[in-house]
């Protein structure tokens, strides 16, 4: 990334300032904007999260927000209520408390004297959540937003469930949060009342696993923060953002269908990462873009953003398969609006283990196909989505397919390339009353190299909707389709599509109650594909530029991280287990001689084909010191079911590290929980 130390404006940073409420609560901003801004004032621009102004993302609020300020606009970094620096406590996510703060904030920002009176919304994951979220409430000084990794839909398209299956990120987040919202507020800030505050979120926030748990259908729980509830309630202009190695990228696509607003949608080949450090790259300049939307929503300037198409996304050409990538080799193309007149979708028939475009009266006739996959096949699926603990993503999916019910074409004769969304349709029955299918695409090379590009799941209780799934009656035979995520990708000429399916994907989702045994009707299973031809337009779409941002933020390393992906498995105890390792070290940041401990490690296992003994476990570390303030709080988390329910186990200890204490643990907390299984 190039680092832009000239601006044409001159910024000036103001460390803190709390932001008034109107319950009298107060939330903590970093403020960067141009030094003239009070006699010329500027559009304001907010990103408002959960994440630690003061130390936890520093560092990218470092390259990003000043860059804005920069470029006119006053760019202020908001702590949420009950985090970092701020009042409260915070109890979950996505709740009207957050958006009714977002709205004074917005407020606020708007009647400062550096403010001209508009304010833009962005952020990436919770971030780009909320600027959806609040953008639907219509604050009227708000004029447009980016989202960027985030959704429309809490429960279809979220780190919790996936077709109606429990997603071991659902533990992985609650871990996130866990770890976070025991954090105490920073003393050079609030002063000496950090241990009031400390304590109050100790004992006021909750374990929210349980409450995830609790609500495994789409109920109303999902609904109200869900945009897609009423696309009409967004009535400004909306760019969306994601990424292939993301989780959240089919939200775009829904966003760029149903708003009847000005949009852009821009897909990349990256992770949970904004697209000027995406990873796998190619990163792009989209702080330019930014800056580009902002100039033309905020101030007025035709800058010809919204001369270009409506979509664009980076089309994967093919590549061996690999758990990280640098890069991933494509080229962009674009459509000027979706669903896009040219995407063409193409129905084939499977049949033995083949896949051919064939006429349903021409379908070749044979057996019933019958599947009960090992619990190992998911143990190289990667995550839900590509955060920063690579390796991460999908590795050759031969280490899969043994376990799958697997079907494949004749090699291509000509090159295939997708944009869309891939479905698979069956006619299946179940010999238990709750059942899961996984589905993937691959592209096979010549070598049998298979390469995972898009995956989908189906609880079967989930056939008819997720608000009221029904149990399967054993032996019936149901109609069901499997709606894999979007992508665009190209398959060479030469190569093979492969469609791998299973009745488990551990530990990328959370197993049904009992092994099930799902049998397949001959002769009635299709796949979709949208197929798009290549455009001679998508050559003369104009290049992004190079990454950049303003200059990164200095730290001094002090320890060492340690990041990996280990699969084990014990031949004399029949145990597997995938152990994910993200320990960040420890550094200082040196502007403020803080110096952070951070480390986050998991462990996903199973024994042979037992699904009553999968288990995930979590343990987390984070600690921050300078002068003599030195804290700390450790987490653990044990998540296991049986066919009736789940277990929580989970533990939280806080210390301040005063060598001047006998027992430096000032809190600890315990939780058992048993949440009842419902249909899941």
């Amino acid at each position: 990334m190039r680092t832009v130390t000239e601006f044409p404006h001159e910024v000036r940073v103001v460390e803190n300032r709390f932001i008034p409420m109107r319950d009298g609560a107060r939330l903590a901003a970093r403020i960067w904007l141009p030094v003239d801004a009070e006699d010329s004032p500027v559009p304001a621009v907010l990103e408002y999260i959960p994440y630690r102004k003061r130390d936890a993302t520093r560092g990218r609020d470092s390259v990003n927000h000043p860059y804005i300020a920069g470029h006119g606009y006053a760019s202020v970094r908001v702590d949420m209520r009950g985090s970092g620096d701020s009042d409260g406590v915070l109890v979950d996510e996505y709740r009207p408390q957050e958006h009714e703060d977002a709205e004074d904030v917005i407020a606020w920002l708007a009647a400062q004297p550096w403010c001209d009176g508009n304010v833009g919304m962005m952020g990436i994951s919770w971030g780009g959540f909320n600027s959806l979220q609040v953008a639907a409430r219509r604050p009227p000084a708000l004029k447009a937003i980016i989202s960027a990794s985030a959704t429309d839909d809490l429960y279809v398209d979220n780190m919790h469930y996936m077709g109606g299956c429990l997603l071991a990120d659902n533990l992985s987040e609650a871990t996130v949060m866990f770890a976070f919202n025991s954090l105490p507020p920073d003393p050079e800030i609030v002063g000496d009342r950090w241990r009031e505050m400390w304590r109050e979120r100790l004992e006021g926030s909750g374990l929210w696993l349980e409450t995830w748990l609790s609500h495994q259908r789409r109920d109303d729980y999902w609904k109200p923060a869900s945009v897609c509830e009423d696309y009409s309630a967004v009535r400004i202009p909306v760019m969306a953002v994601g990424g292939w190695a993301d989780g959240y990228t089919n939200a775009v696509f829904r966003l760029m269908r149903h708003l009847d607003v000005p949009r852009k949608g821009l897909i990349g080949p990256w992770g949970h990462k904004y697209p000027h450090t995406g990873v796998p790259g190619p990163a792009i300049g989209f702080l330019q873009e930014v800056v580009r939307w902002w100039d033309h929503w905020l101030k007025g300037r035709d800058t010809g953003i919204m001369d270009e198409p409506m979509l664009r996304a980076w089309m994967q050409d093919s590549i061996s398969p690999e758990p990280s990538y640098e890069d991933r080799p494509g080229r962009w193309v674009a459509e000027d609006r979706w669903p896009s007149p040219d995407i063409e979708t193409r129905v084939y028939r499977l049949w033995r283990h083949g896949i051919e475009q064939t006429e349903a009266s021409d379908a070749p006739g044979g057996t019933d196909v019958t599947l009960q996959s090992p619990l190992s096949v998911g143990m190289f699926a990667g995550k839900w989505a590509s955060y920063a603990a690579t390796p991460d993503l999908p590795f050759d999916q031969r280490e899969e397919d043994g376990g799958a019910l697997v079907y494949e074409t004749e090699p291509l004769r000509e090159p295939m390339e997708l944009f869309g969304m891939p479905a698979v349709s069956f006619e299946v029955a179940s010999d238990k009353p709750v059942a899961m299918l996984a589905v993937r695409l691959s592209d096979v090379a010549p070598n049998g190299e298979a390469t995972r590009f898009t995956y989908g799941l189906l609880n079967l209780t989930h056939r008819n909707g997720s608000e009221h799934p029904e149990p399967l009656e054993p032996g019936r035979r149901y109609p069901v389709t499997v709606q894999m995520n979007a992508i665009a990708q190209s398959i060479p000429a030469g190569h093979r599509l492969r469609l791998s399916v299973s009745t488990s994907y551990w530990p990328l989702a959370w197993p049904s109650p009992e092994a099930t045994t799902l049998t397949f009707t001959a002769g009635a299973s299709t796949l979709s594909l949208p197929i798009r031809p290549p455009k001679e337009s998508d050559a003369r779409l104009r290049p992004f530029g190079e990454p950049e941002g303003a200059p990164e933020l200095e730290t001094t390393r002090l320890e060492p991280g340690r990041h990996h992906w280990r699969v084990t498995r014990d031949l004399a105890t029949n145990v597997s287990t995938l152990e994910v390792a993200n320990d960040q070290g420890s550094f200082r940041i040196d502007e403020t001689d803080t110096v952070m401990r951070r480390a986050t490690h998991e462990w996903y296992s199973f024994r042979w084909n037992d699904v009553n003994s999968v288990r995930g476990e979590t343990r987390t570390i984070r600690r921050f010191e300078r002068d003599d303030w030195r804290v700390e709080v450790v987490t653990r988390t044990v998540l296991t079911s049986t066919p009736e329910d789940f277990m929580v186990n989970a533990q939280l200890d806080a210390y301040e590290l005063d060598a001047d204490r006998g027992d430096p643990r000032i809190h600890s907390q315990n939780w058992r929980r048993t949440i009842p299984r419902d249909l899941v």
